[in-house]
């Protein structure tokens, strides 16, 4: 029986890799400059770990910002805990890589996004770069800079 190659899992294996990667070196040396991440994931992924009160203002998907103030940092192999400020309310969140739906820098211009297999067949090809999650007013803290990355497509 033939087998065929999975390029379009093996591509997100991979970056989700790379993910996991930059999150270490954040977690062992700190953002960078202007380095900061929006990560938007699927809060009804049966692994994610979120308050209750966060999985019923967002019941499918959720963006956090990882910027100013993050705290206990911790990368596994399946995903990564962190500590982020809702509001003025610490809040551990706990998120499987591969709950993520998007990861962007916009400091660098860099994002990948991550198709669900059954958007279309179009989709399977793996993450594309420069995504654009959508970004609710109220994830993003006061003080951190929501910046539009429509003006670096190309």
């Amino acid at each position: 029986m033939p087998r065929d190659i999975d390029y379009g899992n093996l591509m997100h294996q991979a970056m989700r890799g790379l993910i996991r990667t930059v999150l270490k070196d954040v977690r062992d040396n700190g953002l960078p400059g202007a380095h900061h991440f929006f990560i938007t994931f699927d809060t009804k992924h049966p692994e994610v770990k979120i308050a209750e009160w966060l999985t019923q203002r967002y019941p499918a998907e959720m963006t956090v910002v990882m910027q100013h103030w993050y705290d206990n940092l911790e990368v596994d192999e399946d995903g990564f805990s962190v500590t982020l400020n809702f509001g003025d309310a610490p809040e551990p969140i706990y998120i499987p890589y591969d709950a993520i739906k998007t990861f962007v820098d916009p400091s660098v211009e860099f994002g990948l996004r991550f198709e669900a297999a059954e958007e279309s067949d179009e989709d399977e090809a793996g993450p594309e770069a420069n995504a654009e999650p959508e970004i609710p007013q109220e994830d993003a803290r006061s003080d951190a800079d929501v910046v539009s990355l429509d003006s670096f497509r190309k």
